[in-house]
């Protein structure tokens, strides 16, 4: 066994693992992490101190670098300001240097010792006297990372289809592969505008509900098929997953009837 907690970078991000050492963390307490990739980065405690089995985490463990001060939340706060004054200091640059390029948002680390800008293209951008120029005005380490839609989506947020904030903006960890058989098992219109994202991909939630449909439509008979019902044999001519229902043409009756799962015997 091992002792881990798990903390988030971002409201919506992946939860990660780190060892506390001899320290005890509690629930959306900041802790301050040197990140192998980002560098220094103020996290929120999620998952406070669990014992897990070592195959449940991968190995070894990095950890804690401390617990976050209230001169690193002050500190934080200000790289956030900051890092708005370079957005605009990068889109100028943008602009200048004639770049098809469409800028996200930029990231300071806690000790500012880099920003990272992200940003989408439709294609390869090169970035070079980019880099250049905003090292020149900035001070700093300079990173531009190209992201997708999703993850543009994620980033700024917004308002769904549902009318709901966005999935993947408010809890969604990852990203998971989405299909258009997806729509098809739930019955749905393949109409792209209406399963369709606010990032105009397949929306996340068909994923999220796809379980359930696979799971009861296994319980339901074919299209098709013949089954007893207690007004005689029958065809079904249709099926309400969510209800858990099948409409039965019987040749003895004008209409169809609808019975449901716990009515017929398969």
């Amino acid at each position: 066994m091992i002792e881990v907690i798990g903390v988030k970078f971002q409201k919506a991000g992946r939860t990660e693992y780190y060892s506390p050492g001899k320290e005890r963390f509690y629930k959306n307490e900041f802790v301050v992490i040197n990140h192998k990739k980002r560098g220094m980065e103020l996290a929120r405690v999620i998952i406070p101190n669990k014992a897990v089995n070592d195959d449940e985490v991968v190995t070894p463990v990095p950890a804690i670098h401390r617990r976050a001060t209230e001169e690193d939340l002050i500190k934080y706060e200000q790289n956030i300001i900051d890092a708005d004054k370079a957005l605009e200091i990068c889109k100028k640059h943008i602009h200048n240097h004639e770049l098809d390029m469409r800028l996200v948002n930029a990231q300071y680390t806690l000790d500012k010792g880099k920003i990272i800008f992200n940003f989408t293209a439709s294609e390869r951008v090169d970035f070079r006297e980019l880099v250049k120029s905003l090292a020149f005005d900035l001070k700093t380490r300079i990173e531009l990372r190209q992201i997708g839609v999703r993850d543009e989506a994620k980033i700024l947020g917004g308002i769904g289809p549902c009318g709901r904030s966005l999935c993947c903006a408010t809890y969604l960890g990852d990203f998971e592969p989405v299909s258009i058989k997806m729509a098809k098992d739930q019955n749905l219109s393949l109409n792209p505008t209406k399963i369709s994202g606010a990032c105009g991909r397949l929306m996340c939630c068909l994923k999220y509900e796809n379980d359930y449909y696979e799971e009861t439509r296994k319980k339901l008979p074919d299209i098709g098929t013949m089954i007893d019902t207690p007004h005689g044999k029958g065809k079904v001519i249709g099926l309400n997953i969510l209800d858990v229902t099948m409409q039965v043409k019987v040749p003895e009756m004008e209409a169809p009837i609808e019975f449901h799962i716990d009515e017929i015997e398969i």
